[in-house]
């Protein structure tokens, strides 16, 4: 074993040199560009990097500055931004492409940001409108190529500024690596300050738990604002993987193919999506195939990770060959693990992935953890569907006085907590206790001693005007079981009883109507159509018989508008922005009550 396989790294742009020296790829990052996939060594990567800070000290900038970044999707190029911004200390503040002008005026703002740098001229045109009410920003560039205002720092050439070394030996672990702004379904931004050491301890956390070898391919699609996806690729780096970033959803299906993945991370949407499709398959094809279809998806329900049988197992195989076997074909024929987070995955999604051969190791985390909280893992025995696994290593978790059921706080302690909120005293002497613990605002409980299950948002639980109390969480997910269902609302805060605003799956219910002989219009009429209105009235009547009296849905809306991110009915992570929709839909709720 050489001394260079001893090699450490406790600064996060140490890993461009950790993968350089333990087992360096040739096609470290790659982006695809004019018909075909570009490829960059760990050495562009780090040229790439050296490029940008030298750029940076050119620029007057120093350690503790910070510079904005507004990215859609990860690339290359947001990489070597990256680390070429750490390794002299300039501090990252990622601003969601979705944020509207006060948002972004707000972050920019608090944080004194000294430039900005968008993914493309028309986000550069929106970060323009709020430049002059930003007295700290003086340069805005984006990374469009050809366009005006293209960010002109990158080079693969090697240039080392001779301020550099000493730049870089000036950066030590406990300094600010970013201010991740999160808001979640309701309030003001507020800034996670997460630390070198805080995400390189969640790095170190998940290199003994994921399933990945030098050398295999990976694609990344999420959003690069999220610490999620940027902490993934930090990881998928120390393991030696080959990064391939997607820059379009409209192509990722073609990604898939040619890219090949060994692993890739996703939110539940992304399966969801998947699912719906098979369901489409089912009110679309002929008879036949709408049994066989329906018959597969059976199958795989009733997947256990051991003792299935022989007969099942038959069974089970008959059911890949006809249709299960589509989804990993789809995903490029090698993918065996996806890493599922930001939100739930129904245990049926994840049951079916893995009677298809795609085992979905679902995981718990936050921006405040860097984010890694807990997982499932890829082990026999190691993977509870419904859960969101085990406490990564280093990661101390508890829950805060405990109910009968053994719900309560999720407090979470451990080296990956961030450093405090941004400017925010007040709000960091809420969240932490005296003796350190992180209160996540998540309720959950623990299953079978080890695995951790999320069941609500602490601020979301309400209580009826009857005194029930209502965890609207586990009942929306509840709901989703339907396929006519693709997001829910439950509504019932000092109500008499329990309502819901249902978002149809717009493309099955249109497939359903032609099937019974009802024409469609769109949607704005098709959700007051009586024979539509009846079929919800019958997916909830079989769903509310699962249910406890005081949470079932006695009335309901079905909305006629496509909840987005864009319009904010969704957070980043797709879930519902409860004060948001509320809002919209006041008039139409105050008339279920009336």
């Amino acid at each position: 074993m050489t001394s260079n396989q001893h090699i450490d790294f406790t600064r996060v742009f140490e890993l461009l040199a950790y993968q350089q020296q333990k087992y360096p790829q040739s096609k470290a990052l790659a982006t695809f560009r004019d018909g075909s996939w570009v490829g960059y060594s760990i050495e562009d990567v780090q040229h790439g990097a050296d490029s940008v800070s030298g750029w940076l000290l050119d620029n007057g900038f120093v350690k503790g500055d910070r510079i904005a970044f507004v990215p859609k999707m990860g690339s290359p190029e947001w990489m070597m931004l990256d680390f070429g911004c750490q390794q002299i200390g300039v501090v990252v503040v990622p601003v969601h492409p979705t944020s509207n002008e006060s948002e972004m005026e707000f972050i920019l703002r608090e944080t004194e940001a000294k430039a900005c740098i968008t993914a493309n001229a028309d986000l550069f045109d929106k970060v323009m409108l709020v430049m002059s009410r930003v007295p700290s920003m003086t340069i805005v560039h984006h990374l469009e190529r050809g366009a005006a205002g293209e960010f002109p720092g990158i080079s693969k050439s090697p240039r080392l500024h001779p301020l550099l070394e000493e730049a870089k030996n000036q950066v030590h672990p406990s300094d600010t690596l970013t201010i991740m702004y999160t808001s979640g379904t309701s309030g003001t931004p507020k800034g996670a300050v997460l630390t070198h050491a805080n995400v390189v301890s969640g790095i170190k956390a998940i290199l003994s738990l994921l399933p990945l070898h030098p050398g295999q391919r990976v694609l990344s699609f999420l959003p690069f604002s999220h610490i999620f996806e940027r902490a993934s690729c930090y990881g998928y780096l120390a393991f030696g993987a080959s990064i391939h970033f997607s820059d379009s959803l409209e192509r990722l299906r073609e990604d898939f193919l040619s890219v090949r993945p060994h692993f890739f991370t996703c939110v539940p949407r992304t399966l969801e999506k998947m699912y719906d499709y098979l369901e489409e398959q089912r009110q679309e094809k002929s008879l036949v195939k709408r049994h066989v279809i329906g018959w597969a998806m059976k199958i795989g329900s009733r997947y256990k990770d051991s003792g299935n049988g022989p007969l099942y197992a038959f069974h089970l195989f008959v059911a890949k060959v006809l249709v299960l076997g589509r989804w990993r074909r789809n995903l490029g024929g090698k993918i065996h693990f996806i890493g599922v987070g930001a939100a739930a995955l129904r245990p049926e999604i994840g049951r079916l992935f893995s009677a298809a051969g795609i085992v979905t190791l679902s995981g718990y985390g936050m921006t405040e953890a860097s984010p890694f909280i807990s997982t499932n893992r890829y082990l026999p025995g190691l993977n509870r569907l419904g859960t969101v696994g085990i406490p990564v290593p280093g990661i101390e978790l508890k829950i805060d006085e405990p109910n009968e059921h053994g719900e309560g706080e999720i407090l979470v302690r451990g080296p990956s907590i961030m450093h405090g909120y941004y400017k925010r005293p007040e709000l960091n002497a809420e969240v932490f206790t005296s003796d350190g613990w992180f209160r996540t605002g998540d309720v959950g409980k623990m299953v079978a001693k080890r695995y951790l299950t999320i069941t609500d948002r602490k601020k979301d639980i309400f209580k009826t005007s009857s005194g029930k109390y209502v965890a609207p969480q586990p009942v929306q997910n509840h709901f989703l079981v339907s396929p006519f269902i693709s997001q829910c609302l439950i509504v019932g805060f000092n109500r008499p009883y329990i309502t819901a605003i249902f978002m149809p799956h717009f493309q099955l219910l249109k497939s359903w109507c032609k099937e019974q002989g009802i024409h469609w219009t769109s949607p704005q009429f098709m959700v007051h159509n009586i024979k539509v209105i009846q079929k919800f009235q019958e997916e909830i009547e079989r769903l509310n018989e699962a249910l406890q009296g005081h949470e079932r849905v006695r009335r309901f809306i079905i909305s006629d508008v496509e909840w987005t991110i864009e319009n904010k009915d969704l957070t980043t992570t797709f879930k519902p922005m409860r004060n948001n929709l509320m809002e919209k839909h006041k008039g139409q709720i105050e008339k279920l009550y009336a």
